[in-house]
């Protein structure tokens, strides 16, 4: 089969009824899915447009959570016009059912989730790919859908957790529950974990290995307080030799660290990532995004973040603070966009441990992160809900803008109303988005309406 045809085929598997996007199915008149997968290269190829529509347009594009949920929160103020009026009701906690920017948020995770389904069958129908190969990539396909669905319930709630591509079941699903969702995720994540190879198979680390989906499954057994199992998998990270803490803090965000554990590649070589664009400004005020000023006044002055990660414009009397993580606008030859590193396997590892009152041993790994900064370690006495904060704080200063870590923090530590104090319009019901409106008219079955929109 021409490399030609196999993307055309990918295209309409991905985009076919995109007003419908639960009940998307690939044409009769067309070439049928299985035909995608007659080799591994052919399978891969639909991996490596599983992995485009990941940095083009999903909840872990460097210009959807990590400012959506920046803004959300606290860490991001939105200046743009009312041409950009879907972002700024979401800055100003002002969302509503028709928000198109939150649609889209849906929309796009979920004609990815179709992808991944859509691989999944196809890899295990086929008769030619061998069953190690087949493994790997039903992993990896897998793994990819359950990133989708973790963002989709920590931000929706209860959401339809399509598994097929069947049109008649993807029609009118019901929403699943979001403890059910969360077991389905172990069961699933624990799976992955199993299919993938522990080594990349991709130097660059753009291609998700065991450790991925190894991390993603102790997020969701510490949003189910399962503290010890979270433990386990978390030091299976930090103590493998693949990974490296990368103590320079001005090569956090270069490529080719050991620090990392998986990134996704812009789609053209020399692009910038999303997030150098989307945070960028100079001379003249912001017309996107800045720090908010809650943010910055959380650094102190010697923090290296603050000096290396922020830079200050200031235009007359006033003055913003924008992102400066990545810095290549042009000829980009060395930075991709960070999904997850070692830092947050450390703050999640000195979670836990705090969390099962050992102290002693937490204070190490957030110790890193600090001294790195160039801030003095935190040492004993020091109580459990004191360090806890303490935790909270060094993530939101190491992960401000990347992938919606504020949000996902304050809500998996139960926090989410401290928004009440910094948001002037923060509301108990603003830790879920109302569902888009589009989807809830299209199918009656995903009523009633998150509570409060």
């Amino acid at each position: 089969m021409k490399t030609y045809k196999i993307i055309y085929i990918l295209s309409l598997l991905f985009f076919v009824s995109c007003e419908k996007l639960l009940e998307v199915d690939v044409p009769e008149n067309q070439i049928p899915n299985e035909a995608v997968f007659e080799t591994v290269q052919t399978a891969n190829a639909a991996l490596s447009e599983l992995y485009a529509g990941l940095w083009n347009s999903s909840p872990i594009a460097g210009d959807q959570s990590g400012t959506l949920l920046g803004s959300y929160t606290d860490d991001l103020t939105f200046y743009g016009t009312n041409s950009n009026s879907g972002l700024a009701e979401i800055n100003l906690n002002q969302q509503i059912e028709s928000n198109t920017t939150i649609s889209t948020y849906w929309a796009s995770a979920y004609r990815l989730i179709y992808l991944s389904n859509a691989i999944m069958e196809g890899t295990e129908k086929s008769v030619s790919i061998s069953l190690a190969d087949k493994e790997r990539i039903i992993g990896e396909a897998l793994l990819a859908r359950s990133i989708l669905f973790f963002y989709l319930n920590q931000v929706f709630g209860d959401i339809p957790m399509t598994t097929s591509t069947d049109y008649q079941i993807n029609q009118s699903l019901s929403k699943t529950p979001s403890t059910m969702i969360l077991a389905q995720l172990k069961d699933d994540l624990t799976k992955s974990a199993t299919l993938l190879p522990e080594t990349y198979r991709s130097s660059e680390r753009i291609i998700p290995n065991r450790k991925v989906a190894q991390l993603m499954l102790a997020k969701i057994y510490m949003l189910q307080s399962q503290w010890s199992q979270a433990e386990n998998l978390l030091k299976l990270i930090v103590q493998n030799p693949m990974y490296q803490f990368e103590n320079d803090i001005t090569k956090v965000f270069l490529k080719s660290g050991n620090h990392i554990i998986w990134q996704l590649k812009p789609k053209n070589s020399g692009d910038p990532t999303k997030e150098v664009n989307i945070y960028y400004f100079i001379n003249a005020g912001p017309s996107n995004y800045a720090l908010s000023q809650n943010l910055t006044n959380v650094f102190t002055a010697n923090d290296k973040r603050k000096t290396q990660w922020t830079t200050a414009v200031t235009v007359g009397t006033n003055t913003w603070y924008r992102a400066d993580k990545y810095k290549n606008r042009t000829n980009n030859a060395n930075e991709y966009s960070i999904v997850f590193r070692l830092e947050e396997a450390y703050l999640l590892l000195a979670e836990v441990l705090t969390q099962q009152d050992r102290i002693v041993e937490a204070l190490p790994y957030i110790n890193a992160t600090r001294q790195r900064a160039q801030l003095t370690a935190l040492t004993m006495p020091i109580s459990k809900q004191s360090l806890l904060d303490e935790i909270l704080l060094e993530n939101r200063k190491e992960f401000f803008t990347e992938m919606g870590h504020r949000f996902l923090d304050l809500k998996r530590l139960g926090r989410l109303n401290d928004l009440l104090i910094t948001k002037p319009n923060w509301q108990n019901y603003h830790m879920l988005w109302p569902l888009p409106q589009k989807e809830l008219l299209l199918n009656q079955n995903l009523n009633p309406q998150n509570s409060g929109y």
